[in-house]
């Protein structure tokens, strides 16, 4: 026994040789969970690091950047390749003659800007010309063999294929079209690839140019559009048959709440005044009086 106040004696001899140091613990004990550097596991074999995990991913990042580099290259290639975009005012102006109709059409209107940005392609203002995840998107519906994908083609992407790749839909041509984008991109102004868009985009009933169908279709140039009539022309350039209001009414009222819809989505017009513009009268001229309009002092000369 020990006296009060004395520490006990260790009576194993190699521990009574220990002289324990600040945050050191008994010789030969070790933490619940942990091993000792060196040590063995049972077996005599040391653990094993996940080595053909490392080379699986290392192998992974060298061909994903061996992908990319080629999607670069491919890119580059496409970008020499492809026509020059100061081409494209050329181009739209030999397409309105053709049309019979006259270029430069007038001014884009507010209106009408709002109502396709917000329906086509709500980040047109910030993009490069194209949407990058929908570009991928697509490629990868022709890689699957599902062909052309609908939807997710920017404001310019679809300039550019009216201008250069008229009717075609491969993958060749929507991969000329990217790289068309990107050039018009960086040669006009959002403002100019607006005004050419406006110029040359068909809204059915022989209507090609915003001039030429707001004068058709309601007897007014562009710059006196309703909300309403803005809207109707904004969502008739996603499928001009279809959306003809003239011979759909129903489909074109129908795509008409949807641009509208969206015009509330981008907080230009609150929910209250896309509900009234909705309920106004579409104003529409019939086709025998469309005609009538084109030329007059008060829409103006859209037809050559």
């Amino acid at each position: 026994m020990t006296s009060r106040g004395q520490a006990p004696e260790w009576t194993d001899p190699e521990l009574r040789a220990y002289r324990a140091q600040s945050a050191d613990t008994v010789p030969g004990t070790t933490l619940p969970g942990t091993t000792v550097p060196g040590a063995t596991v049972p077996g005599g074999q040391r653990p094993q690091r996940p080595r053909r995990l490392r080379k699986l991913i290392r192998r992974a990042m060298a061909a994903l950047g061996v992908l990319v580099f080629l999607a670069i290259a491919g890119f580059g290639g496409l970008l020499l390749v492809t026509p020059s975009a100061g081409q494209a005012q050329a181009i739209a102006q030999a397409q309105d003659r053709a049309h019979g109709v006259a270029f430069p059409g007038p001014p884009v209107p507010a209106r009408f800007a709002e109502a396709l940005v917000a329906t086509e392609d709500h980040r047109f203002y910030q993009d490069p010309g194209i949407d990058p995840i929908a570009v991928g998107r697509v490629a990868l519906g022709y890689l699957k063999g599902d062909g052309p994908q609908q939807g997710g083609a920017t404001i310019t992407q679809q300039l550019a294929k009216m201008l250069y790749t008229p009717g075609q839909s491969s993958l060749k041509a929507e991969a000329k079209q990217v790289a068309l984008a990107i050039k018009l991109n960086w040669t006009y102004s959002k403002a100019q690839i607006l005004q050419l868009y406006a110029d040359v985009v068909y809204f059915g009933q022989n209507y090609y140019g915003l001039g030429t169908a707001s004068c058709g279709y309601f007897g007014v140039p562009p710059a006196q559009l309703t909300w309403s009539q803005a809207a109707m022309l904004a969502g008739a350039v996603n499928g001009p048959s279809l959306y003809d209001p003239l011979t759909h009414p129903v489909q074109a009222r129908a795509r008409e709440a949807h641009v509208l819809s969206r015009l509330v989505a981008t907080g230009t017009l609150t929910q209250s005044q896309a509900s009234a513009a909705l309920a106004q009268p579409l104003g529409l001229v019939s086709p025998q009086l469309a005609g009538a309009t084109q030329g007059t002092p008060t829409c103006g000369t859209t037809r050559t």
